[in-house]
């Protein structure tokens, strides 16, 4: 069975899916089979393209009018794919620079597998260039990791202006040009240093 995917990235009415619809309708899907989305490519949640997913079963066919409306990017494009190889899916693409792949066809594995391999050769780049930063970073004497928010200096004023009942915790945070939740992740009520301040000082929690 054919089951279509169509996807526009704004909601706005500015797109139309009339063109995807046309050309999965072209191809022989059923127009109850078509699923749809109109959300960016970048959004992690794309209800359409779920349910999609979850029709699928064993023998079926997605039928999408170009890659780049499956995939929010080639990692998850593969990952995608593989999913549904794994499950005895096939994917069918119409237009665009994916239309040579059919993954029920001996050339479409092939096409695939090396878009699978260039998505591998991307993450393994990726890691390279990660530990080698912290690498380099760690040579400078500078340890990888979010800055913290307040310095040293910070943490010992606020820890010395709590100790004094009369001072509030709003007050001393907007002296300090930072948010109550801010302090209340490094100091206590009573000047006492929580686990956060106590690593800006380098303390041992």
């Amino acid at each position: 069975m054919l089951i279509g995917y169509a996807r526009v990235s704004k909601a706005d009415g500015s797109q139309s899916l009339d063109l995807q619809r046309d050309a999965l309708t072209e191809a022989g899907v059923e127009a109850a089979s078509i699923y749809e989305d109109q959300a960016s490519g970048k959004k992690d949640t794309r209800p359409g393209l779920d349910a999609c997913l979850k029709a699928l079963r064993e023998n079926d066919i997605l039928v999408g009018w170009k890659l780049d409306r499956l995939g929010r990017d080639l990692k998850h494009l593969v990952n995608t794919v593989q999913d549904l190889s794994d499950r005895g899916i096939g994917l069918w693409v119409l237009a665009g620079q994916g239309a040579q792949i059919d993954t029920t066809t001996p050339t479409g594995k092939l096409i695939f597998g090396i878009f699978a391999s260039l998505a591998e050769f991307e993450r393994e780049l990726i890691r390279e260039r990660t530990m080698a930063g912290l690498a380099a970073a760690r040579a400078r004497g500078r340890q990888g990791g979010r800055k913290f928010a307040l310095s040293k200096a910070q943490v010992r004023l606020a820890q010395a202006a709590m100790a004094n009942r009369d001072t509030s915790v709003s007050d001393l945070a907007a002296e300090l040009g930072i948010k109550p939740v801010t302090h209340n992740r490094n100091g206590g009520p009573k000047g006492e240093l929580r686990d956060n301040g106590q690593k800006v000082l380098g303390q041992t929690p």
